[in-house]
């Protein structure tokens, strides 16, 4: 008996101060009771139309900003068109745009890499191109490119590739090797225009 006279007690002091909150609140219909500020982001607008009311304009996207040219421009610069319509016509020849992302192109010469070392030179190569994409002065992209195309037989390519490789990092760590594959690429050429064959 004692134990359901404690329990009904208890019940009775958890609902007391429960039904004393809900009779504060106001009906879900009507804005804050008398005692309650209004919520911040009604006082945040209102201070917003305030404002707008002092400066005269709305704070919409409606309100219009004038870009015409002055009246007089076409007399002050009598060549602007031409030289839009020039700046226009040079950039219609863009068909694709690559940011620089050296990671990307790192990523490339890494998978460029792994296809090299299992003589996949075909897709090495296109690699190697993917990584000058995305960073067109990459040096081992260029000197791996290289290599590639002396494998596929293309020597020509070969050369300006490790040329550019020796223009980027002239004293780089493949360096010597790149001037020696020139030398090499140079001694095919002059024995091939001389109609030389060699060993």
């Amino acid at each position: 008996m004692l134990r359901a006279s404690l329990l009904a007690l208890l019940a009775l002091g958890f609902t007391l101060p429960a039904s004393a909150q809900m009779q504060q609140l106001p009906p879900s219909d009507q804005g804050p009771g008398t005692s309650q500020a209004p919520p911040r982001y009604e006082q945040d607008k209102e201070r917003e139309r305030e404002r707008d009311k002092e400066a005269g304009e709305s704070s919409s996207r409606d309100t219009k900003i004038d870009i015409s040219p002055p009246q007089d421009d076409d007399k002050k610069h009598p060549t602007s068109a031409v030289a839009v319509s020039e700046a226009e016509a040079d950039h219609t020849d863009v068909s694709e745009f690559h940011p620089f992302n050296p990671q990307k192109a790192a990523k490339d010469v890494e998978v460029g890499d792994f296809y090299f070392k299992r003589k996949n030179y075909r897709a090495a190569l296109a690699r190697y191109q993917d990584a000058l994409l995305w960073k067109n002065n990459h040096a081992e992209a260029n000197f791996r490119m290289a290599q590639c195309l002396e494998k596929l037989d293309n020597p020509d390519e070969a050369a300006v590739h490790y040329q550019e490789y020796l223009k980027i990092l002239p004293q780089g760590p493949l360096s010597k090797e790149a001037r020696k594959e020139l030398e090499k690429l140079k001694g095919k050429s002059a024995t091939a225009s001389t109609g030389e064959s060699h060993p």
